[in-house]
């Protein structure tokens, strides 16, 4: 045991300067990594408010998510949305239609509003930087009938939608959300 602790103090003292700058290297190379990292998350973590306006024809939507103004209108409140991320939202859907009829599920005036308030007119990098899909499966529904749709949004993370969102100051998101009757039957 002696030989080996004495042969490692005098690999130490002969090496030392090399020791020594291998271990400063690789603190460099670490604090660098994480004030890197650190800076980083603040643009990929981007999160921005949203409310999704509800326009339904041919059904009722209420319960679960959906949220009433005072006027009547409804809406889905999505909360911040990270980039690349989803959220889902839920409620019932009754069909008030004498017949069976099957959903069509549409998302339109998309709108970006900058910290200043204003409406953001520029151009989209991306023609659907916005995904929502849901849990219904197509089939009718019947008359009367009420299902629970669960409605997932998805934000894209593509770099153009992301430099998008620094580059004009974006603080908040709107869209409309269209359930109706397939007007393809």
């Amino acid at each position: 045991m002696p030989f080996l602790l004495n042969s490692i103090i005098k690999f130490i003292r002969r090496y030392r300067e090399k020791i020594l700058l291998v271990i400063l290297v690789s603190l460099a190379t670490l604090l660098l990594n994480v004030i890197l990292s650190a800076w980083l998350s603040s643009f990929h973590n981007l999160r921005i408010p949203s409310v999704g306006t509800i326009r339904v024809i041919g059904v009722e939507a209420f319960g679960g998510d959906i949220n009433t103004t005072q006027n009547g209108g409804q809406f889905i409140d999505w909360g911040s949305i990270s980039t690349g991320t989803t959220t889902n939202r839920s409620f019932y859907i009754k069909s008030i239609s004498n017949e069976p009829i099957i959903l069509q599920l549409e998302i339109s005036n998309l709108t970006f509003q900058n910290s200043n308030g204003k409406i953001l007119g520029e151009n989209l990098p991306l023609e659907n930087p916005l995904r929502l899909t849901w849990n219904y499966s197509g089939e009718p529904l019947n008359p009367k009938e009420c299902i629970y749709v669960i409605l997932t949004l998805e934000v894209s993370a593509e770099y153009e939608f992301v430099d998008y969102i620094i580059s004009n100051d974006v603080k908040q998101f709107c869209f409309d959300i269209t359930i109706k009757l397939d007007s393809n039957i």
